[in-house]
């Protein structure tokens, strides 16, 4: 059995139970003060310190935070559904920025495959894509962004499997400009996911369930009256992920990463030659 399904999450914050954004001071709030239900939001179901997110084939479903912000960390406990999920950071309009997870179902017997992805300025096409060192439906992991004006961290359970760094000075764009909700979505994506959308879902399977726990956000909150979100997030040494020892990953953290391409890394876009007549700038 294979279902192409896509549960995304895109930056701002979710939680199930409580959210707790740092911007000097932690703060936290219920879901309910922090999040908005904005599609379907009779397919998402919360059962104490968890929040389930489900597709049948009437609909997906999905949430959004209410506020934004501009650098810091975000981390997420998900259980996925046996099928696709995915994740996602975003802003808003046609030349947003976004950073993704999204796990690829396979058919019976294969290994998810997670997809990270990142937009700027409106445009994507940086895809790297991953196998799991575990079965991501049996219990629940941990699914990370880091991000300040250097370097962006995609982790699972702490170890990083991607890096991209800040190369403006090459011409590379950089998303650094505009603020993010965190989002969370299921979504049918059988026209693509699976085998590039040749396995389509079995809904005879349905409903699916994705489960969100433990969401927390240490980042910088955009105050709504604030317009220079540079001027409140961007002042250099003001945050913790602004200390020198977050410009590039310690040389810990640079051997997991070795160790997850090595072992894990299925696909590149930057060694994409069929795909790209000239490779990308990074």
């Amino acid at each position: 059995m294979a279902s192409n399904i896509c549960t995304r999450l895109e930056i701002a914050i979710f939680m199930v139970g409580f959210v707790c954004a740092n911007l000097v001071l932690p703060m936290c709030g219920n879901i309910s003060e922090v999040f908005e239900y904005n599609w379907a939001p009779n397919h998402i179901i919360s059962q104490g310190d968890q929040i389930k997110l489900t597709l049948d084939n009437v609909s997906g479903c999905g949430f959004e935070s209410k506020k934004k912000y501009l650098f810091g960390q975000a981390s997420v406990q998900i259980k996925l559904i046996e099928g696709d999920s995915a994740g996602t950071m975003a802003s808003e309009g046609p030349v947003h920025d976004e950073l993704d997870f999204e796990f690829l179902g396979n058919v019976s017997g294969e290994p998810y495959l997670v997809q990270t992805n990142i937009y700027v300025n409106g445009t994507g096409n940086r895809e790297q894509r991953h196998t799991l060192w575990f079965d991501p439906t049996l219990d629940f992991h941990t699914y990370s962004f880091f991000w300040n004006r250097h370097l962006i961290v995609f982790l699972v359970d702490g170890i990083p499997i991607r890096v991209f760094t800040n190369k403006e000075d090459k011409g590379v764009l950089f998303p650094r400009q505009q603020a993010m909700s965190i989002r969370g979505s299921v979504w049918n994506a059988d026209d693509w996911a699976t085998q590039g959308g040749k396995v389509k879902i079995n809904w005879t399977n349905a409903p699916f369930f994705s489960t969100f726990r433990s969401f927390i956000i240490d980042a910088c909150e955009l105050l709504p009256e604030t317009d220079d979100i540079m001027a409140q997030c961007g002042k250099l040494g003001r945050f913790w992920w602004d200390k020198p020892a977050f410009v590039v990953l310690n040389r810990h953290r640079s051997h997991q990463l070795k160790w997850a391409r090595r072992k894990h890394l299925v696909y590149d876009y930057c060694k994409d030659k069929a795909r790209f007549t000239e490779l990308p700038r990074e």
